[in-house]
């Protein structure tokens, strides 16, 4: 994972194809030469040494895919993290959880709704999952501080970003969990924070937006959690302020309209029951209050790493700071277009690519 090129799409690929991590390590080389990498050296052991270190220092732990610890609803997920840091309370990880995100530039309305939304849904037994970021992202993790909530990080788990919620960071600790994909001591960049995100909706049940503007990181996460199956909600707002109109619209294109807890608690209810199964391990079970949502495995992988690697190439070859709309580089390109989608989201989540409104595409 710490290895150059190396995202979480691409790791489940190596394992996949050479079945172990040694033998993933050692085919790095040759499958970065057929990408047109050359010179490619893998992560030096010293480096991961250093980070296995830091990290007991700080007192996190390092939770691969395969243990019990393990998010099971974040594991449904193809681009799952394989490693992610946590510290904490770690069995808050076996409740079912809900996101709940929204404007950075909150409203006191706002900000007083997310917070007795998520004190409400934490005394009925859900973990409250959030990014740590100012206003609704702060409020609720400061609503659910005394039944559990869980702050995903864009940087290291060591890095606090933002500064203003040193505080908050440090009882989330003690009473819920911070988590992150990143290694100890990496700063957030804005490549960082699409990633956090997906971490943010793959580990819930149902992202629920309280304030959001018609573009923003919020609506991303929204789009993230549809893209994994699980449901999508928001609180609706006056047609004048423009933190409620991406709420607004996300309301008019059908998610549940929220109002309370309860409103959350019944569209739940709604959903078809299924029973959760963790990939990695037959002793998973079910989790009340409510039947969890079914999570469609991962498409069976068609083609090889060597072919994937070409694709990659092909489609930054077609690529440049010009915005192309996205339907014209699937037409231009000879493959199914749900692994040309992987790939796209693959390299927009790597910083590689920018995705643009209108359906356009460019390099960064």
């Amino acid at each position: 994972m710490r290895s150059r090129r190396v995202g979480p799409t691409t790791f489940h690929k190596l394992i996949a194809e050479h079945g172990t991590a040694v033998a993933a390590l050692d085919a790095l080389p040759h499958v970065a030469r057929n990408a047109g990498v050359s010179n490619y050296q893998i992560c030096p052991e010293g480096v991961v040494a250093a980070e296995l270190a830091a990290g007991r220092a700080f007192g996190a732990t390092l939770v691969a895919q395969s243990d019990a610890a393990y998010p099971a609803l974040l594991s449904a997920l193809s681009d799952a993290p394989p490693l992610i840091w946590m510290k904490g309370d770690l069995s808050l990880v076996e409740r079912p959880m809900l996101s709940i995100v929204g404007a950075r530039n909150a409203s006191s309305l706002g900000v007083r709704f997310a917070r007795t939304l998520a004190a409400d849904l934490g005394r009925e037994g859900f973990g409250i999952v959030s990014g740590l970021a100012r206003g609704i992202d702060a409020a609720a993790h400061e609503g659910a501080l005394e039944t559990g909530t869980i702050a995903i990080l864009a940087g290291g788990l060591d890095t606090i970003y933002p500064k203003e919620n040193t505080d908050i960071y440090h009882r989330i600790c003690e009473t819920g969990i911070v988590m992150s994909e990143q290694p100890l001591g990496m700063k957030p960049f804005a490549r960082h924070f699409p990633m956090r995100n997906r971490i943010v909706s793959g580990l819930s049940r149902a992202t629920i937006v309280v304030e959001a503007a018609a573009r923003s990181g919020s609506l991303l996460t929204a789009g993230n959690a549809l893209d994994q199956g699980r449901d999508v909600m928001a609180v609706p707002g006056h047609p004048f302020d423009a933190r409620a109109s991406g709420c607004n619209i996300l309301l008019r294109d059908g998610a549940a309209l929220i109002r309370s807890a309860r409103d959350v608690l019944d569209a739940l209810a709604s959903a078809p029951p299924a029973k959760r199964v963790r990939p990695t391990s037959p002793a998973s079970r079910d989790i009340a209050p409510a039947p969890p949502v079914k999570i469609p495995p991962a498409p069976a992988q068609t083609r090889s790493l060597s072919e994937h690697s070409a694709l990659h190439t092909e489609i930054l070859a077609r690529l440049s700071t010009t915005a192309l709309p996205e339907d014209a580089l699937m037409r231009d390109l000879d493959a199914p277009k749900d692994l040309i989608s992987a790939e796209l989201l693959n390299l927009e989540l790597s910083g590689r690519i920018a995705r643009k409104s209108g359906g356009l595409l460019s390099l960064i």
